[in-house]
């Protein structure tokens, strides 16, 4: 049973969760705010309950769509627990509403205890982006929404968690600086749909690669990496030209490397294919870290 909840729990996905995270405990280090290791633990702690109640809500509302799926990933398809019959939909649904109301008692706790009273606020608004997301009546996700709402919830309400957990102050957050991460996000979604095209199609889920086809999916990723690396370049504190580089160069190459395999990477190449999701994913999180701690350097 164990070994069912930690598949169930994709450790793996918190390299979602985790980089933003910090990217916003750095962002707040790099405004002159002296970092509290207390309430980094927290903020990270914040990102495993919303992490939780991602995969098991995720698993929970999008049965029907993984059961169809024939060949699942490491990226996606879901933990399979539920089409593998080792965990049944009443449980990961029950673990959903737990984990989720751990994060609202969580965060009302950190907010009384540590004076941040906008943290349950924004716990709620990870909570209806995830349902809007996955649930009726809105189900965004299958309405070809799922990428702006991964964007907003990944890309902004996590990084302003570790901005405001360290700051206390939502007022001074630098809104610029977020936009290259929901820009990431954005394209993370559209990564992770990549090799869910045929069990997509057949569930009537309207994702990126869905609407725009295979083809000009991955090369809407490269070119939308490009623009947010751009867009990275000019917002946030300013770095040293040193630390620019080393923060954009990796995720440019990781992107350029996936450019091999721009046009095979399709369900008949499915080698090709893992291997273009994966390096446009390692761009994402080689810049996240990467800035992350260009930005600690900063007030070190």
């Amino acid at each position: 049973m164990i070994r069912a909840w930690l598949q169930a729990a994709r450790p793996l996905a918190h390299a979602n969760i985790a980089p933003p995270i910090l990217v916003g405990i750095a962002l707040a280090a790099a405004h002159g705010v002296t970092l509290d290791p207390w309430l980094a633990a927290l903020a990270f702690g914040f990102g495993v309950l919303d992490h939780l109640y991602i995969v098991f809500a995720n698993d929970h509302a999008d049965r029907a769509a993984d059961a169809l799926h024939e060949a699942p990933t490491v990226f996606s398809g879901g933990s399979r627990v539920i089409p593998e019959g080792v965990l049944d939909a009443g449980q990961l649904k029950r673990a959903a509403v737990g984990a989720g109301v751990a994060l609202a008692l969580f965060s009302v706790g950190v907010a009384v205890v540590f004076d941040r009273p906008w943290l349950p606020a924004l716990a709620a608004a990870a909570l209806v982006l995830l349902h809007a997301y996955s649930y009726p009546p809105l189900k965004l996700s299958y309405r070809g929404f799922g990428e702006i709402l991964q964007g907003l919830g990944v890309g902004l309400v996590l990084p302003l968690v570790g901005f405001y957990l360290q700051s206390g102050s939502i007022a001074a957050a630098p809104w610029e600086a977020f936009a290259p991460l929901v820009m990431m996000a954005y394209v993370s979604n559209i990564l992770t749909a990549l090799p869910d095209v045929a069990a997509d199609r057949a569930a009537d889920k309207k994702t990126w690669p869905v609407r725009r086809g295979e083809t000009r999916a991955r090369r809407d990723v490269l070119v939308l990496l490009g623009v947010a690396l751009l867009l990275a370049s000019q917002v946030g504190p300013e770095l040293p030209v040193e630390l620019r580089a080393a923060t954009l160069g990796p995720p440019a190459l990781a992107a350029l490397l996936a450019m091999r395999w721009l046009n095979r990477a399709d369900a008949a190449h499915r080698a090709d294919l893992l291997r273009f999701v994966g390096f446009g994913l390692a761009a994402i999180g080689l810049f996240q870290i990467g800035w992350a701690l260009a930005l600690l350097s900063l007030s070190s």
